[in-house]
Protein backbone atom coordinates (compact mmCIF):
# COMPACT_ATOMS: atom_id res chain seq x y z
CA UNK A 1 0.00 0.00 0.00
CA UNK A 2 2.80 2.43 0.80
CA UNK A 3 4.66 2.25 -2.55
CA UNK A 4 1.21 2.52 -4.24
CA UNK A 5 0.43 5.66 -1.87
CA UNK A 6 3.89 6.65 -3.41
CA UNK A 7 3.64 6.37 -6.65
CA UNK A 8 0.73 8.17 -7.01
CA UNK A 9 2.24 10.54 -5.00
CA UNK A 10 5.19 10.88 -7.76
CA UNK A 11 2.81 10.42 -10.61
CA UNK A 12 0.79 13.86 -9.18
CA UNK A 13 3.74 15.73 -8.97
CA UNK A 14 5.09 14.91 -12.35
CA UNK A 15 1.53 15.69 -13.87
CA UNK A 16 1.78 19.06 -11.80
CA UNK A 17 5.55 19.85 -13.09
CA UNK A 18 4.36 19.39 -16.49
CA UNK A 19 1.09 21.42 -16.77
CA UNK A 20 3.38 23.94 -15.23
CA UNK A 21 6.04 23.72 -17.90
CA UNK A 22 2.93 23.64 -20.62
CA UNK A 23 1.85 26.75 -19.28
CA UNK A 24 4.95 28.39 -19.27
CA UNK A 25 5.78 27.52 -22.73
CA UNK A 26 1.86 28.44 -24.08
CA UNK A 27 2.64 31.82 -22.25
CA UNK A 28 5.79 32.82 -23.63
CA UNK A 29 4.76 32.05 -27.37
CA UNK A 30 1.80 34.40 -26.63
CA UNK A 31 3.72 36.97 -25.30
CA UNK A 32 6.27 36.02 -28.44
CA UNK A 33 3.55 36.18 -31.06
CA UNK A 34 1.68 39.15 -29.98
CA UNK A 35 1.68 42.60 -31.91
CA UNK A 36 0.26 46.29 -30.32
CA UNK A 37 -0.94 47.73 -33.32
CA UNK A 38 -3.22 50.51 -32.07
CA UNK A 39 -3.91 54.49 -32.54
CA UNK A 40 -2.07 55.90 -30.35
CA UNK A 41 -3.19 59.92 -30.61
CA UNK A 42 -6.06 61.09 -32.53
CA UNK A 43 -8.11 64.23 -32.63
CA UNK A 44 -10.44 65.57 -35.62
CA UNK A 45 -12.46 63.77 -38.41
CA UNK A 46 -10.91 60.51 -39.19
CA UNK A 47 -12.11 57.01 -40.46
CA UNK A 48 -10.85 53.22 -39.83
CA UNK A 49 -12.83 51.30 -42.52
CA UNK A 50 -12.76 47.55 -41.44
CA UNK A 51 -14.26 44.84 -43.74
CA UNK A 52 -15.91 42.90 -40.80
CA UNK A 53 -17.67 46.17 -39.36
CA UNK A 54 -17.35 48.81 -41.66
CA UNK A 55 -16.25 52.37 -40.99
CA UNK A 56 -15.31 52.86 -37.10
CA UNK A 57 -14.70 56.17 -35.49
CA UNK A 58 -10.93 55.93 -34.01
CA UNK A 59 -10.58 56.95 -30.77
CA UNK A 60 -7.08 57.15 -28.72
CA UNK A 61 -5.72 53.35 -27.80
CA UNK A 62 -8.37 51.99 -30.32
CA UNK A 63 -6.60 48.69 -31.65
CA UNK A 64 -6.10 47.95 -34.89
CA UNK A 65 -5.94 44.73 -37.24
CA UNK A 66 -3.95 43.54 -40.40
CA UNK A 67 -6.22 44.87 -43.37
CA UNK A 68 -7.76 48.63 -41.78
CA UNK A 69 -8.13 51.33 -44.36
CA UNK A 70 -7.43 54.59 -42.11
CA UNK A 71 -8.20 57.87 -43.14
CA UNK A 72 -7.59 61.56 -41.74
CA UNK A 73 -9.18 64.07 -43.19
CA UNK A 74 -8.82 66.69 -40.52
CA UNK A 75 -6.72 67.00 -37.05
CA UNK A 76 -3.81 64.69 -35.91
CA UNK A 77 -3.46 60.89 -35.87
CA UNK A 78 -0.56 59.08 -34.83
CA UNK A 79 -0.57 55.22 -34.60
CA UNK A 80 2.03 53.48 -32.48
CA UNK A 81 2.88 49.76 -33.83
CA UNK A 82 4.67 47.63 -31.22
CA UNK A 83 6.58 49.62 -29.10
CA UNK A 84 9.08 51.17 -30.85
CA UNK A 85 7.41 52.41 -34.27
CA UNK A 86 5.51 55.26 -35.24
CA UNK A 87 3.40 56.23 -37.90
CA UNK A 88 2.44 60.54 -38.05
CA UNK A 89 -0.52 60.93 -40.28
CA UNK A 90 -0.79 64.09 -41.96
CA UNK A 91 -4.25 65.63 -42.96
CA UNK A 92 -6.19 64.22 -46.23
CA UNK A 93 -4.73 61.47 -45.75
CA UNK A 94 -5.55 57.70 -46.72
CA UNK A 95 -3.73 54.11 -46.40
CA UNK A 96 -4.43 50.90 -45.64
CA UNK A 97 -2.01 48.88 -42.83
CA UNK A 98 -0.78 45.22 -43.15
CA UNK A 99 0.54 43.72 -39.71
CA UNK A 100 1.75 40.48 -39.31
CA UNK A 101 4.51 38.60 -37.88
CA UNK A 102 5.38 38.32 -33.94
CA UNK A 103 6.89 41.63 -31.89
CA UNK A 104 10.31 40.11 -32.35
CA UNK A 105 9.79 39.26 -36.05
CA UNK A 106 7.59 41.67 -37.80
CA UNK A 107 6.15 42.34 -40.91
CA UNK A 108 4.57 45.80 -42.00
CA UNK A 109 3.26 46.96 -44.98
CA UNK A 110 1.29 50.61 -45.07
CA UNK A 111 0.37 51.44 -48.56
CA UNK A 112 -0.39 55.06 -48.92
CA UNK A 113 -3.21 56.35 -51.53
CA UNK A 114 -2.93 59.74 -50.83
CA UNK A 115 -1.66 62.40 -48.39
CA UNK A 116 1.67 61.89 -45.77
CA UNK A 117 2.98 60.35 -43.18
CA UNK A 118 6.15 60.42 -41.02
CA UNK A 119 7.71 56.82 -40.10
CA UNK A 120 9.47 56.51 -36.77
CA UNK A 121 11.47 52.63 -36.11
CA UNK A 122 13.43 53.72 -33.18
CA UNK A 123 15.26 50.27 -33.28
CA UNK A 124 16.88 48.39 -35.83
CA UNK A 125 14.48 45.82 -37.06
CA UNK A 126 15.50 42.09 -36.64
CA UNK A 127 16.60 39.66 -39.97
CA UNK A 128 13.32 38.61 -40.47
CA UNK A 129 11.24 41.70 -40.07
CA UNK A 130 10.20 43.98 -42.93
CA UNK A 131 8.83 47.58 -42.91
CA UNK A 132 7.67 48.39 -46.64
CA UNK A 133 6.01 51.47 -48.19
CA UNK A 134 4.19 51.24 -50.90
CA UNK A 135 3.03 54.62 -52.87
CA UNK A 136 0.71 54.56 -56.61
CA UNK A 137 4.35 54.45 -58.13
CA UNK A 138 6.80 53.43 -55.82
CA UNK A 139 7.56 50.88 -53.00
CA UNK A 140 10.52 51.43 -50.18
CA UNK A 141 11.99 49.26 -47.78
CA UNK A 142 13.54 50.24 -44.57
CA UNK A 143 15.70 48.89 -41.69
CA UNK A 144 15.06 51.34 -38.68
CA UNK A 145 14.85 55.19 -39.82
CA UNK A 146 12.71 58.37 -39.51
CA UNK A 147 11.99 59.56 -43.12
CA UNK A 148 8.66 61.40 -44.12
CA UNK A 149 6.40 60.19 -47.30
CA UNK A 150 4.10 62.48 -49.32
CA UNK A 151 1.70 61.26 -52.09
CA UNK A 152 0.22 63.75 -54.30
CA UNK A 153 -1.48 64.38 -57.71
CA UNK A 154 -1.03 67.72 -59.88
CA UNK A 155 -3.92 69.20 -62.26
CA UNK A 156 -2.84 67.61 -64.84
CA UNK A 157 -3.19 64.34 -63.09
CA UNK A 158 0.65 63.66 -62.98
CA UNK A 159 1.32 61.65 -59.37
CA UNK A 160 4.18 62.73 -57.39
CA UNK A 161 6.16 60.80 -54.40
CA UNK A 162 8.34 62.77 -52.39
CA UNK A 163 10.70 60.73 -49.76
CA UNK A 164 12.40 62.62 -47.35
CA UNK A 165 15.03 60.80 -45.30
CA UNK A 166 16.16 62.41 -41.68
CA UNK A 167 17.70 59.34 -40.05
CA UNK A 168 18.76 56.17 -41.29
CA UNK A 169 18.60 55.08 -44.92
CA UNK A 170 15.30 54.10 -47.32
CA UNK A 171 15.32 51.68 -50.43
CA UNK A 172 13.12 53.07 -52.93
CA UNK A 173 12.08 51.31 -56.47
CA UNK A 174 9.72 52.76 -59.08
CA UNK A 175 6.71 50.37 -59.44
CA UNK A 176 4.70 50.67 -62.99
CA UNK A 177 1.14 51.04 -63.95
CA UNK A 178 1.06 47.48 -64.60
CA UNK A 179 1.83 46.97 -61.20
CA UNK A 180 5.49 45.53 -61.56
CA UNK A 181 8.58 46.81 -59.86
CA UNK A 182 11.71 48.34 -61.45
CA UNK A 183 15.03 46.04 -60.54
CA UNK A 184 16.82 49.17 -60.28
CA UNK A 185 17.18 50.54 -56.52
CA UNK A 186 18.15 54.07 -55.29
CA UNK A 187 19.39 54.56 -51.78
CA UNK A 188 18.53 57.76 -49.92
CA UNK A 189 20.67 58.60 -47.15
CA UNK A 190 20.02 61.06 -44.29
CA UNK A 191 19.29 64.76 -45.20
CA UNK A 192 18.68 63.53 -49.10
CA UNK A 193 15.32 62.99 -50.56
CA UNK A 194 13.70 62.19 -53.86
CA UNK A 195 10.94 62.47 -55.68
CA UNK A 196 9.42 60.14 -58.38
CA UNK A 197 6.49 61.23 -60.85
CA UNK A 198 4.03 59.15 -63.14
CA UNK A 199 1.92 60.24 -65.46
CA UNK A 200 0.56 58.70 -68.84
CA UNK A 201 3.88 57.49 -70.48
CA UNK A 202 6.26 56.94 -67.71
CA UNK A 203 7.46 56.53 -63.77
CA UNK A 204 10.75 57.54 -63.23
CA UNK A 205 12.92 59.69 -60.98
CA UNK A 206 13.33 63.24 -61.21
CA UNK A 207 16.82 64.20 -61.26
CA UNK A 208 19.21 62.73 -58.53
CA UNK A 209 18.97 62.28 -55.04
CA UNK A 210 19.04 65.92 -53.49
CA UNK A 211 19.20 68.05 -50.25
CA UNK A 212 16.13 68.48 -48.45
CA UNK A 213 14.40 71.83 -48.52
CA UNK A 214 12.89 72.09 -45.34
CA UNK A 215 10.45 75.32 -45.71
CA UNK A 216 8.21 73.27 -47.60
CA UNK A 217 7.72 70.35 -45.17
CA UNK A 218 4.65 70.82 -42.75
CA UNK A 219 5.40 71.99 -38.78
CA UNK A 220 4.60 68.83 -37.56
CA UNK A 221 6.99 66.87 -39.34
CA UNK A 222 10.00 69.62 -38.43
CA UNK A 223 8.89 68.97 -34.79
CA UNK A 224 9.89 65.79 -35.09
CA UNK A 225 13.25 65.98 -37.26
CA UNK A 226 13.96 68.42 -34.46
CA UNK A 227 13.92 65.72 -32.37
CA UNK A 228 15.74 62.87 -34.12
CA UNK A 229 18.53 65.73 -34.48
CA UNK A 230 18.58 66.24 -30.72
CA UNK A 231 17.92 69.99 -30.79
CA UNK A 232 18.41 72.02 -28.05
CA UNK A 233 15.32 71.08 -25.08
CA UNK A 234 14.82 74.69 -24.23
CA UNK A 235 13.89 75.66 -27.81
CA UNK A 236 10.10 76.18 -28.20
CA UNK A 237 8.13 74.77 -31.22
CA UNK A 238 8.23 78.05 -32.44
CA UNK A 239 11.94 78.42 -32.40
CA UNK A 240 12.80 74.52 -33.82
CA UNK A 241 10.30 75.39 -37.01
CA UNK A 242 11.90 78.86 -37.10
CA UNK A 243 15.44 77.17 -37.30
CA UNK A 244 14.04 74.89 -40.31
CA UNK A 245 12.16 77.38 -42.54
CA UNK A 246 13.08 81.04 -41.34
CA UNK A 247 12.81 84.16 -41.87
CA UNK A 248 15.61 85.40 -40.10
CA UNK A 249 16.70 88.73 -38.76
CA UNK A 250 19.85 90.77 -39.80
CA UNK A 251 21.04 93.11 -37.03
CA UNK A 252 22.89 96.11 -37.61
CA UNK A 253 24.66 97.40 -35.08
CA UNK A 254 26.76 100.87 -34.85
CA UNK A 255 28.55 102.09 -32.01
CA UNK A 256 26.40 99.17 -29.36
CA UNK A 257 23.25 100.30 -31.18
CA UNK A 258 21.12 99.37 -33.61
CA UNK A 259 21.63 100.72 -36.45
CA UNK A 260 19.16 98.42 -38.53
CA UNK A 261 17.28 95.55 -39.07
CA UNK A 262 16.50 93.01 -42.32
CA UNK A 263 14.20 90.23 -42.41
CA UNK A 264 15.84 87.56 -44.33
CA UNK A 265 14.01 84.15 -46.05
CA UNK A 266 16.60 81.06 -45.04
CA UNK A 267 19.13 80.95 -47.56
CA UNK A 268 18.92 84.46 -49.34
CA UNK A 269 21.57 86.93 -48.48
CA UNK A 270 21.46 90.09 -46.71
CA UNK A 271 21.45 93.51 -48.56
CA UNK A 272 23.84 96.38 -47.55
CA UNK A 273 21.99 98.89 -46.06
CA UNK A 274 21.75 102.14 -48.29
CA UNK A 275 22.41 104.03 -45.58
CA UNK A 276 26.44 104.57 -43.84
CA UNK A 277 26.21 105.35 -40.15
CA UNK A 278 29.31 107.04 -40.39
CA UNK A 279 31.91 108.46 -43.21
CA UNK A 280 34.48 105.79 -42.76
CA UNK A 281 34.49 102.25 -41.89
CA UNK A 282 32.66 99.43 -43.31
CA UNK A 283 29.82 96.53 -42.53
CA UNK A 284 31.77 93.52 -41.16
CA UNK A 285 30.33 90.98 -43.10
CA UNK A 286 30.37 89.15 -46.70
CA UNK A 287 26.73 90.11 -47.98
CA UNK A 288 27.55 86.96 -50.53
CA UNK A 289 26.96 84.63 -47.61
CA UNK A 290 23.42 83.00 -47.32
CA UNK A 291 21.79 83.76 -43.91
CA UNK A 292 20.67 80.17 -42.01
CA UNK A 293 20.12 82.05 -38.89
CA UNK A 294 19.48 85.37 -36.88
CA UNK A 295 22.73 87.45 -37.14
CA UNK A 296 24.22 90.80 -35.55
CA UNK A 297 26.49 92.76 -38.08
CA UNK A 298 28.73 95.04 -36.73
CA UNK A 299 30.12 98.40 -38.27
CA UNK A 300 33.95 98.69 -38.30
Amino acid sequence: MKNKKAIFIIIGILLVVCIAVVAIVLSTKKEDSYRIVKVYEFEGDGVVNRESLGDIEPYNNMVLESGDNIKLNTGLMTLKLDDDKYVYVEENTEFSLEATGTSENSKTTINLKSGAITNEIQNKLSGESSYEINTPNSTMAVRGTTYYVRVYEDNKGVKYTRVSVFEGKVTTKLMYADGTIADKEVAVDAGKEVIIYEDDTTTDYIGDVTDIDYSTLPDEVLLIVGEVFDMDETMTDEEIIKNFKGPFTVTFIYDGNVFGTQIVEKGSCAQVPSLMPAPSGAWDFDFETPIIEDIEIQWK
